[in-house]
Order: C-alpha cells, then sequence, then structure tokens
C-alpha cells in the first residue's frame, strides 16, 4: 500500500471496508489497459468477455464513452448508435434499448432488446419506414396506436441520424 495517503490508509483498516474492497477493485481494473465486454441481445451475441479499448454508447442520461477504469454505472440504452473500439478498429451498432453495465474491475455488460450491426440496414428502406411511422403517428387514433406509433418514430429517426440521414 505504498503511496496511499494516511487517510485512505486509516479506512481501509477498517474491517470488511467497503474503501478497502473498492479501492482493490480499482487497482486490479488499472492494471490492465483493456476492459473485457460481453454485448448481446436475444437473437445474437457480438462479444463475449473480448478484450476491447472504448465502448461508445447512448443512454437516457445521454451518450458517452467508456474506457478501462470507468467509475462503475448501471444506464438505460436508448434507441441509438453504440460504438465498439478494439485492436481491428472501430465496428458500429444500433440498439433500440437495453442496460449497460460497467463494473469497477473494467467488465461491462450491455444486454440489448434489439441490436444489428449498421451495415445491415439500408438508408433508403430506413427513410421509407420513418415516413411510414410518421404518418401513423399523425393518423393514430388511440392512446395505444399513438404510443406504438411514437416509439416506431423514436427508433427509427435514431437509426435514420446514426445511417447519417
Amino acid at each position: 500500500m505504498l503511496g496511499i495517503s494516511r487517510e485512505v490508509s486509516r479506512l481501509l483498516r477498517r474491517p470488511g471496508s467497503f474503501f478497502l474492497r473498492r479501492y482493490l477493485a480499482t487497482e486490479a481494473a488499472q492494471s490492465g489497459s483493456a476492459m473485457s465486454l460481453t454485448f448481446g441481445s436475444p437473437s445474437e451475441m457480438f462479444y463475449s468477455e473480448a478484450d476491447v479499448k472504448q465502448v461508445d454508447v447512448s443512454t437516457t442520461a445521454g451518450s458517452f464513452g467508456i474506457l478501462p477504469s470507468h467509475v462503475p454505472t448501471l444506464a438505460t440504452l436508448r434507441p441509438g448508435l453504440l460504438t465498439v473500439h478494439d485492436d481491428g478498429g472501430a465496428t458500429k451498432y444500433f440498439a433500440s434499448s437495453g442496460t449497460v453495465t460497467i463494473n469497477a474491475d473494467s467488465t461491462v455488460q450491455i444486454l440489448a432488446e434489439e441490436a444489428h450491426p449498421l451495415d445491415r440496414f439500408d438508408p433508403q428502406v430506413v427513410s421509407q419506414q420513418l415516413d411510414q411511422a410518421q404518418q401513423s403517428l399523425s393518423s393514430a387514433s388511440g392512446e395505444e396506436d399513438k404510443a406504438k406509433a411514437q416509439i416506431a418514430v423514436e427508433c427509427l429517426d435514431a437509426l435514420s441520424k446514426a445511417l447519417g440521414n
């Protein structure tokens, strides 16, 4: 425990200390330069405990990048772009919703309701579907129909933006 201030050292000596566990987890996370990513959806697994350099996510609290030793976080994904940076470059995905869990040991789990690589989408088809969803929203009469159409518009609009439209 060289280089630790007296105050931190005092806190670490407490039996069963939360601070000791947190310090040890942080030290373990900082010892490596990569983080372990598990990312999938019910229909497809994209990464399983793979070493990656960075992950960029869109959450309900905003978009942010995740690097090794990121502060532990639990967030809800919103429809948007998800980018994974590894030794092979950057791979972009579109995720509709889900959760992201960032742990103190530099492991990250992303569980998406639905996710696909961005290159699987045809920008023209997405644009047409967005137009149709907007028409459905404007003509919806019941609350349930309006809610479904609004979700479709939000998701397709985010996908269209991710594709650069």
